[in-house]
């Protein structure tokens, strides 16, 4: 990678992580604090202990605040990342928790409306809007995102899938000490935080491909060499119209090389017949590119 790349693609993350930090402000200070919802992962775990501390340790010297947990909490996860997934992705990381932990304490808490169900909604999708942008650019916000992570590597999970599984006890444990109505209508944010986290992180989703074309040779050079995955040949097919003889090759991508495969076969093949489905599940290696 050049240096011009490389300073775009450093840029892209330092935006990344600051447009996480406004979203999750925004989120956090108009629409779950003011409904009562917790948010998931570590921002739900750190507004969990700012409850329970002001509720049930008013005797403690300083309060311990959502921001101020927002950040210990990930410290030790800081580690994990170093370790198990990369040094620069922790790196950015650290620059998402801490403008994070930052707009959090400075942003108002800001009341747009007392209905709890819209502010479990709108507070999932700006938040799951701002984890999946810095997902995309190779950061994350912290937190269960950074477990997702190294889980996904080993279980081939997705990162919203974990997230939910992750949050359930939170969710249950807020419902026991502070009421069940809210804890639903936490689920509830949860869940759709998870899902706004797969549409917009598309490197996890899998999408098989198939091709029909005259010239394989070209397809397959430009499919390995721009995006490095494996292909299957099928020789000999023959179309029930023209009964014309053709090759037909199979592999899978990600739905974030969706673009890249649609300029590949304009330029090795554009009359080619390409069909793309989602795949369910996929077994055996898929490589993936290392998250550094």
């Amino acid at each position: 990678m050049d240096d011009l790349a490389r300073k775009h693609q450093n840029t892209a993350k330092v935006s990344a992580a600051i447009l996480y930090g406004i979203c999750v402000s925004i989120a956090l200070n108009f629409f779950w604090e003011e409904g009562g919802v917790y948010a998931s992962g570590i921002t739900g775990f750190a507004q969990f202990i700012h409850t329970v501390t002001a509720k049930f340790m008013p005797f403690l010297p300083f309060p311990l605040s959502t921001s101020l947990m927002l950040f210990l909490l990930n410290v030790p996860l800081f580690v994990l990342a170093w370790f198990k997934i990369g040094h620069h992705f922790t790196i950015y990381t650290f620059i998402a928790v801490i403008f994070s932990s930052l707009m959090v304490q400075i942003m108002p808490l800001t009341q747009l409306t007392d209905n709890p169900i819209i502010c479990a909604i709108f507070g999932a999708v700006i938040n799951g809007f701002g984890t999946g942008m810095a997902l995309k650019n190779d950061i994350s916000t912290g937190g269960l995102d950074i477990i997702g992570i190294v889980l996904r590597k080993k279980t081939g999970r997705s990162v919203g899938t974990i997230n939910i599984i992750f949050n359930v006890a939170l969710v249950f444990a807020a419902g026991f000490i502070f009421g069940w109505e809210h804890a639903l209508y936490s689920i509830l944010s949860i869940f759709v935080n998870g899902k706004v986290i797969d549409m917009v992180y598309t490197r996890q989703q899998k999408m098989q491909v198939m091709i029909i074309t005259d010239n394989p040779k070209v397809v397959i050079q430009m499919i390995q060499d721009e995006m490095r995955r494996g292909i299957t040949i099928v020789h000999d097919v023959e179309g029930a119209y023209n009964r014309e003889e053709k090759t037909m090759l199979f592999t899978v991508i990600s739905r974030f090389e969706m673009h890249d495969l649609e300029m590949v076969m304009k330029e090795a093949d554009d009359h080619a017949f390409v069909s793309i489905t989602e795949a369910v599940k996929i077994l055996g290696h898929f490589y993936e590119p290392k998250i550094k």
